[in-house]
């Protein structure tokens, strides 16, 4: 009974901590790395469970050990660069004395540099997916500001024709430029769609199995 009241004064003092108005900025910049820990290992432990055992080979404990490594660091690196987002932002705020949107491009600037500047294959992932986000949401913009005339038809199925038209031609003729990945998916898709030896690997296998060839 007493170790019970003991966590209901506990919880009642971290509850109430939580709502003081002085710790929300500190408090903000915890539950945003909390949140980025999480998000990062939602979208990554999918992304990772579905490519290894896709295109990977090897054991089953090499492809839970890459799959687990994959999304522990996109996780920590999300959580590192919200922290740090949150934390600079508000630093710079307190400094200055006024919210500014150079506040936020600034931190985001510094760290982006120091979480994700290091090339690796989730960082390229991670900032490519970003950079495509970034060029829809610039042109948007400059539509909305006034700086491109706004479309007399929907420019999307150019945009289609341009992205497969490019891509399919570096797949074929320049792959080394393509994100490991990107060029397993492809040749996958492109490359190996043109080889069977019997119904086995034409229908059910992408490739004949082990010791299936003569």
């Amino acid at each position: 009974m007493a170790g019970s009241e003991h966590f209901r004064t506990l919880l009642y003092t971290v509850n109430n901590l939580l709502l003081q108005e002085k710790y929300k900025v500190f408090l903000a910049i915890i539950k945003g790395f909390r949140n980025g820990a999480v998000y990062g290992a939602k979208i990554r432990a999918p992304h990772a469970l579905v490519m290894t055992f896709l295109f990977k080979s090897g054991s089953l404990k090499d492809k839970l050990k890459a799959i687990a490594q994959a999304t522990y660091t996109h996780s920590r690196n999300l959580a590192y660069f919200v922290f740090t987002y949150k934390g600079l932002q508000a630093l710079q705020e307190r400094v200055q004395g006024k919210s500014l949107q150079s506040q936020s491009f600034l931190a985001a600037c510094l760290g982006g540099w120091l979480v994700f500047g290091d090339n690796n294959h989730i960082n390229s992932q991670i900032n490519m997916y970003l950079l495509s986000r970034i060029l829809f949401a610039l042109s948007r913009l400059a539509v909305e500001k006034g700086y491109v005339p706004q479309p007399k038809r929907d420019p999307f199925p150019l945009f289609a024709a341009l992205v497969w038209g490019v891509v399919l031609w570096l797949f074929e003729y320049h792959p080394h430029t393509l994100q490991p990945s990107l060029q397993s998916s492809m040749n996958y898709l492109y490359h190996d769609s043109n080889m069977w030896h019997d119904i086995s690997d034409f229908l059910i296998y992408n490739k004949p199995r082990t010791g299936s060839q003569k």
